[in-house]
């Protein structure tokens, strides 16, 4: 990259964080510090409104970078992700969204207290939420790393490192200091700008090609030097059955797990009733699928412009594929529209990056306080302020999430991401559903629900080619590899349902039919919902 291209990428960085910061003190003046203002915005925000916070939550670096890289090294494979991503928002609209807002106050183990005992389901859903917004978070830290590498050159480790540091800074002030109102706006003014830039990309790819999707196509097959394997199944999951199977394991996550986020989960709170937070949904809906489709046409124009060759060379795992290919479309790399249009790119690729941890960070740390610390403080201990720990729990798990993307640095994004929706699908759903739409739930099958899924997910991924076992590996030089798939969704996902309902089954505790039949009242009418 050249000294043109770092200049006005910083400074389009630089006008972004600096409106970013405007927000959050704008949002922040005659703040009362209430939980409710902290956690939930106030429930003041509008379905369009929070329909674009969604959107943003959800259109993350990984989706942005890593889809598109995915689609220009494996073609056909790699569109998994952007088919996945689009066909789960189906199972938050129609299975839980509205359900969520009318049940639940702040977070998803609000939703499942309100049928069974309260401390032990918090401890568990609060330890499940944290786990999968630390992995989803290390996927953003890794995208902010590889980011800023490519814009130096690739030389420029220190940078990278100071960079991955400064966003995990940047979330905790956004954080602590706007709550859920500032994290708001910020997402919706990323999703505009996300948006934006996406459909002028795409709009660029279309016009090189006069706009024929199968010249695109065609081409991106020719330059890979896979021929038409290169628009057909298989090139990476394809190669044998344990290939096959990580396939299906990597499409269940990916369909069933958004409606385990927390992050996504806690969207709902935002707005003042349950058809506010249905209408979220389908706002998000339209503004995801167009973002998603055109993810396709950017992976294979990347392939057909660009090259897999090239788009390796920069990052082994793809992630630079869209600014490598902004460049090619504005000019070259000595051109003045290949400058400004890779600065955008990149200003734009960051802001997501910003955008998107602050969103998960203040769901973890609404689960660390709301769920955890109310369960297991100590009852002669001196009281403290949930938003206070909310406060502190941002601090702490932007410490954990900036040391583990420095480790995971050399890991794709999407891929990463992969595993915090497996870990979301296996733990957080199956309680979820359960609680909905299961009279003789009770609080032992809960626990074991969310402990089921949660402690298999985690081991398999250690225990895999993850980890360690491969030169891909976070840990090439060791080999603890045991279990041999990527995504542990496939075995997991099955044994949370499993653990619940045979604690379920098991437990001597009779389902409380009171509980249930006020629980179906409310999620179905909104009666009685805060």
């Amino acid at each position: 990259m050249t000294g043109d291209h770092q200049t006005l990428a910083l400074l389009l960085f630089s006008v972004f964080v600096a409106i970013t910061l405007a927000i959050t003190t704008w949002v922040s003046r005659n703040r009362r510090g209430s939980a409710e203002e902290f956690y939930a915005g106030g429930r003041l925000f509008s379905p369009m409104e929070n329909g674009f916070a969604i959107a943003g939550d959800y259109m993350s670096a990984a989706s942005f970078l890593g889809i598109s890289g995915l689609i220009a090294l494996f073609g056909y494979d790699g569109m998994l992700y952007s088919v996945g991503f689009l066909v789960a928002w189906l199972v938050v609209l129609f299975l839980v969204a509205e359900l969520v807002r009318n049940c639940g106050r702040f977070t998803l183990a609000d939703v499942v207290a309100a049928r069974v005992s309260e401390r032990p389901v918090r401890i568990a859903l609060g330890t499940s939420s944290v786990t999968v917004s630390v992995l989803y978070l290390v996927a953003q830290m890794v995208g902010a790393g590889t980011l800023v590498a490519l814009l130096l050159g690739g030389k420029g480790e220190a940078a990278q490192a100071w960079t991955v540091i400064c966003v995990g800074a940047l979330m905790v002030i956004y954080v602590s200091w706007g709550g859920m109102r500032a994290t708001t706006w910020i997402q919706i003014v990323k999703s505009v700008l996300l948006l934006g830039g996406t459909i002028a990309l795409t709009a660029l790819v279309l016009v090189r090609f006069h706009g024929d999707f199968d010249r695109l196509l065609l081409t991106a097959a020719e330059r890979s030097g896979h021929g038409e394997a290169f628009l057909a199944p298989g090139l990476k999951y394809g190669g044998d059955w344990t290939a096959r199977f990580d396939f299906i394991s990597l499409g269940l996550a990916l369909v069933l797990g958004t409606a385990g986020l927390p992050h996504i989960l806690s969207r709902f709170y935002t707005v003042p009733t349950a058809r506010a937070a249905r209408r979220s949904v389908v706002w998000a809906i339209g503004l995801i699928g167009g973002f998603y489709l055109m993810t396709i046409v950017l992976g294979f124009g990347a392939a057909a412009i660009v090259g897999p060759e090239a788009v390796r060379g920069s990052n082994a795992a793809g992630n630079t594929a869209v600014p490598l290919l902004a460049l090619d479309l504005g000019g070259g790399a000595h051109s003045t529209g290949g400058t400004v249009l890779f600065a955008v790119v990149a200003a734009i690729a960051f802001a997501t990056i910003l955008a998107v941890v602050a969103g998960i960070t203040l769901s973890s740390s609404a689960s660390v306080a709301h769920d955890l610390y109310t369960s297991l403080r100590r009852r002669r201990a001196k009281p403290r302020s949930e938003v206070a720990v909310a406060r502190a729990a941002a601090v702490g798990i932007g410490v954990v999430a900036i040391a583990l993307g420095l480790l995971a640095r050399d890991l794709n994004v999407a891929f990463l991401v992969g595993l915090a929706f497996a870990v979301a699908a296996s733990a957080n759903l199956p309680v979820l559903l359960y609680t909905l739409f299961w009279r003789d739930f009770t609080t032992r099958g809960g626990v074991w629900a969310v402990y089921g899924g949660l402690i298999p997910a985690v081991v398999l991924v250690l225990l895999s080619p993850v980890v360690s076992g491969s030169p891909e590996s976070l840990f090439p030089r060791v080999d603890f590899q045991y279990f041999p798939l990527q995504n542990p969704g496939l075995v997991s996902i099955p044994l949370g349902f499993v653990a619940g309902w045979l604690g379920t089954v098991t437990s001597a505790e009779m389902p409380d039919e009171a509980k249930h039949a006020e629980t179906e009242v409310r999620s179905l009418t909104g009666a009685g919902a805060v």
